[in-house]
């Protein structure tokens, strides 16, 4: 373990509770350990232990975030994620190769979803000139969890989404029968709806989709495309 991570693990221990603990790895169908730390305590640790002692060096911050990646605990992985975003100065165009590494290490649709929501959309605003070469590769893979963060890294876009590649992406992956896409289709389709739903509900229409997914896609509100303001809902 790296130095940099045993103070962080002994406080998950000293706020671990039993009976979450068993409880988080039955509802993660017992995949992962974990120290059973609620959620705010978590993310309140991790806060104020990187305010204490910042990272300078990219170098470091990438050996960390691989560490928690390598540990058994849970925790440790949504630690290493919320370590790389309170980063986002020690970014660069490089940093897309440990966003992949750590989309395909331990890999499950909580980690996936937690690295699509607080690093994926900041890095491809930072670095557009990524976003066609990386996600294309992803959307083609044989994997399903890169094929899914491609459907999903725009989903906080709003109105800057880019629809053709979105509509690409999708069709590219519309016959998938892995539960975990087809539900990212609809997600991604509901979350674009929030400022545009008469483009979803026209791309519903026009276009064959898993029962799941247009399930997920119909919950789009029907006036979302004619509030005023940012079109959330």
């Amino acid at each position: 373990m790296h130095p940099y991570l045993i103070p962080v693990s002994k406080k998950f221990k000293a706020a671990a509770d039993a009976e979450k603990r068993e409880w988080m790895k039955s509802y993660m169908l017992n995949q992962f350990d974990f120290f059973g730390v609620p959620a705010p305590a978590r993310r309140e640790i991790a806060k104020t232990h990187v305010k204490q002692h910042p990272l300078t060096l990219p170098a470091e911050l990438e050996a960390i975030v691989k560490d928690c990646f390598q540990l058994p605990q849970r925790e440790l992985q949504y630690f290493g994620i919320q370590l790389f975003a309170l980063h986002k100065k020690l970014w660069n165009a490089a940093s897309i190769g440990l966003i992949e590494h750590c989309l395909l290490q331990k890999s499950w649709w909580d980690t996936v979803d937690g690295i699509a929501s607080e690093w994926l959309t900041a890095y491809f605003k930072m670095f557009p000139q990524q976003i066609v070469p990386v996600t294309s590769k992803w959307n083609r893979s044989a994997n399903i969890w890169l094929q899914r963060s491609s459907i999903m890294f725009q989903k906080a876009f709003k109105k800057d989404t880019d629809t053709a590649l979105l509509s690409k992406y999708i069709l590219n992956c519309a016959a998938s029968k892995e539960f975990f896409i087809q539900k990212a289709i609809g997600w991604a389709l509901r979350e674009y709806g929030k400022v545009n739903g008469d483009w979803v509900r026209n791309f519903v229409k026009e276009h064959t989709l898993a029962p799941l997914s247009v399930r997920e896609a119909r919950t789009t509100p029907p006036v979302a495309a004619k509030r005023k303001g940012t079109g959330s809902s």
